[in-house]
């Protein structure tokens, strides 16, 4: 996969009649690829994915495409909890030109490890574009465990995971069972530097959309063999790697940027905009880090 070290998963802006701001989002992409983005995940959980329909996805797959393809990474989010509907969205992604999907594993449905399997199997097969899946628990209710991961390694396009687990052992684990050339990114970004640590590739961030520069100086120290100088950059980013998650995602990113001077337009329902004090909160990191406008 023609991928990088820090992908970031783009939130989708928004008009003020909450139609999707397709001009922003291109802007937006290239601001990201600016400021430290290797590249973007499209139309993921940070781009509202559950609340886009198949041709709004689509649309921005193209418009983010047609502008900035070849200048960055650009991966769109086509996972759903149907095979059959993933399927489709892949094939309208690939006309589109992005450079590889992410699947999210099958979420309310609750597949066992082997319909995880087919299901992956199924979608990667419908596609000659690089596959990225996604394990993330704590939103799907079902985890790929190492062995499922492994089984689908073994696929010729399944070259990457992103890793939201929260589990450092599992990582670990995964990574002694997986090919060398199979990439895993932390899907948390206060994972990342304990992840590169056990064999991670990067990251596919949140909080990149507003210190992508710092995030890859963390990494590219790491791999520099700079671990302190790695771990101090991380220990400076945490309290903002908290603050991207004082409540559902991406409502918090979507408000740091807006505090900024990015305009991100507003979020759809059933996500509902920030308390007063969360949202004093977010600025008070933001202004102890220096960023804000």
């Amino acid at each position: 996969m023609k991928s990088g070290q820090v992908l970031t998963a783009m939130i989708t802006p928004m008009n003020r009649d909450q139609s999707v701001n397709y001009t922003a989002a291109v802007e937006l992409a290239q601001r990201l690829g600016e400021n430290g983005s290797d590249g973007v995940v499209l139309s993921g959980t940070t781009g509202e994915s559950p609340n886009l329909s198949f041709e709004e996805k689509v649309k921005l797959f193209s418009a983010v495409t047609d502008a900035l393809g070849g200048q960055m990474t650009i991966i769109a989010g086509t996972g759903s909890n149907s095979t059959q509907d993933s399927i489709l969205l892949t094939k309208a992604a690939e006309k589109a030109g992005v450079d590889g999907i992410m699947l999210v594993a099958p979420y309310y449905n609750k597949p066992s490890q082997e319909g995880l399997y087919q299901h992956f199997k199924t979608v990667a097969e419908q596609t000659t574009l690089p596959v990225m899946i996604y394990n993330v628990p704590g939103r799907t209710s079902v985890n790929i465990l190492p062995e499922t991961v492994a089984r689908l390694a073994e696929i010729e396009n399944i070259v990457a995971i992103k890793e939201a687990s929260g589990n450092l052992e599992q990582v670990s684990v995964l990574k002694t069972m997986v090919p060398e050339d199979f990439l895993i990114y932390s899907g948390d970004d206060a994972l990342t530097l304990p992840i590169l640590a056990v064999g991670g590739a990067g990251v596919v961030s949140v909080a990149s959309h507003l210190v992508g520069r710092e995030i890859k100086a963390m990494i590219s120290a790491f791999l520099a063999g700079k671990v302190g100088e790695a771990l101090e950059i991380h220990l400076k980013l945490m309290p903002l790697f908290q603050a991207m998650f004082l409540t559902t995602n991406p409502v918090p990113v979507k408000r740091a940027l807006e505090f900024m001077g990015v305009d991100t337009g507003p979020l759809r329902l059933p996500l509902v905009d920030l308390t007063e004090q969360e949202a004093q909160k977010i600025k008070e990191v933001l202004f102890s880090m220096g960023l804000g406008s």
